[in-house]
């Protein structure tokens, strides 16, 4: 029959079925209405990823938060006299009275010596695995007696009797033992609370007794020792003129975080070993100061101990190309049914990019119980599996199916590479997109669209 003798509505369907301007709106929209499911599995990565921190935060609780460490600090209060002037209907008389009130003043340490070890443990919650540990730390140090001859005060106003020396812990539940302070010859016991929060807002404290009595000339030195369970991360902040830390852990994995990065690490097999030494001028706040002084929480420094890049990390990366490879694929797809005039329907189409959106889901279950590895792999080789199986029922021609199949597995190799390289993630994406545009360029370049978009007489 000849293309004169169709109706209109006949010509009007040959023209549907056979334009390529069509084909390619119709998987356009498709593309967008697959982001639906996309979207779909990236709420389930970060569902699964809300349980993962639930589980953490709830061991984390009962074990021990992330600790940090600041001390030691001699706090001696003083009293100060200061006038106050009495008012009438918002007017002031000219009479005053004298109010006496108590304030501190704070000494840190001259120097200032932490050596201490942290032990992991992986403790489970259900599927899910937390990093708690056991630290202990041995601490020494030198303070020098508390001079107010630099703000005038007067010996008569500072109250020694309530001096006292305190530990701030940010999570006093995980102590594991007594602590106690060997003060020059002098064994003084920790108790909790604070007598101000001008330095340390939560932590324990010993009072300090005949402070006033001792040498000027003579270091007033101490030693102790802490045994304590933590997660996550341990922190320090560097009070000491001249504040030294050395830390060691079988954790292979650390990261090094806070204000000062460690002076020297060594990180292999074994675990990691990491020094610091801090000096009073690399921080913001004075030896001595009255009142309170915030800048101090700015300046700790420390390791956490980081979980390598776990599954739900790698499978949100992975999701973030689900787009690209969906396009990609259906882009192979539709080469191959113009290059060898095959003809797909919409539905084909649909039944493949749903396949690649359960890629996603599919990863993500396995996983959870063994390696992103071997999960990527068996979800890889699953899909490509059935997408190979369904062209065969389609093209029905065995080096098209081959060709559709090696492809697939490139992209899928591609992708991998892609989440592997996080540093150069960016890079080998744009190469790999390059390469992408410059083969459909090779293969299109004979393409006569124009004659492809007219249709077949019967």
């Amino acid at each position: 029959m000849s293309q004169s003798s169709l109706s209109f509505f006949e010509r009007a369907n040959n023209w549907l079925k056979n334009s390529v301007s069509i084909r390619l709106i119709t998987i356009t929209i498709l593309i967008l209405l697959l982001l639906i499911p996309v979207s779909m599995v990236e709420n389930v990565i970060r569902e699964r990823q809300d349980r993962l921190n639930q589980a953490i935060e709830e061991v984390s609780s009962k074990w021990g938060q992330s600790q940090i460490l600041t001390g030691l600090v001699i706090s001696v209060p003083y009293k100060t006299v200061s006038k106050v002037y009495e008012t009438n209907d918002e007017t002031q008389t000219g009479q005053y009275k004298l109010v006496e009130t108590k304030e501190f003043a704070h000494f840190l340490p001259n120097a200032l010596s932490i050596k201490g070890t942290i032990n992991p443990e992986v403790r489970y919650r259900g599927i899910y695995e937390v990093i708690v540990y056991n630290g202990k730390i041995k601490w020494s140090g030198q303070f020098s007696k508390p001079n107010f001859e630099t703000w005038k005060i007067e010996d008569a106003n500072v109250i020694w009797d309530e001096a006292e020396v305190s530990l701030g812990m940010s999570d006093l539940r995980s102590i594991q033992k007594q602590i106690t302070l060997k003060w020059q010859d002098s064994v003084l016991n920790f108790n909790p609370g604070l007598s101000n929060t001008d330095v340390i807002s939560e932590g324990i404290s010993a009072r300090l007794i005949n402070l006033n009595k001792a040498d000027p000339s003579a270091p007033l030195t101490f030693e102790m020792e802490m045994d304590f369970n933590g997660s996550s991360g341990l922190y320090f902040t560097p009070l000491g003129k001249v504040t030294k830390v050395e830390l060691n852990s079988p954790w292979k994995t650390p990261s090094f975080d806070g204000a000062f990065l460690p002076d020297t690490r060594t990180i292999d097999s074994k675990g990691f070993s990491a020094s610091w030494e801090v000096l009073h001028l690399n921080r913001p706040y004075p030896q001595q100061f009255k009142g309170s002084n915030t800048s101090i929480n700015e300046t700790a420094f420390g390791v956490n101990l980081k979980v390598p890049v776990d599954e739900y990390q790698k499978s949100t990366r992975a999701a973030k190309y689900a787009v690209m490879f969906i396009t990609l694929t259906f882009l192979i797809f539709f080469f191959v049914q113009i290059l060898n005039g095959v003809r797909l329907h919409p539905i084909q189409y649909i039944i493949v990019g749903l396949a690649l959106c359960i890629f996603y889901t599919l990863l993500i279950a396995l996983s959870e119980h063994i390696s992103f590895g071997f999960s990527y792999l068996i979800a890889s080789v699953t899909i490509i599996s059935l997408i190979t199986l369904y062209a065969i029922g389609i093209f029905k021609l065995k080096r098209l199916v081959v060709l559709i199949m090696l492809i697939l597995i490139l992209l899928y190799l591609f992708i991998f590479s892609i989440i592997q390289l996080e540093d150069y993630a960016l890079l080998m994406g744009s190469i790999g997109l390059v390469i992408v545009l410059g083969s459909v360029m090779y293969l299109s370049r004979q393409v006569n669209w124009y004659e492809i978009s007219k249709p077949k007489q019967e």
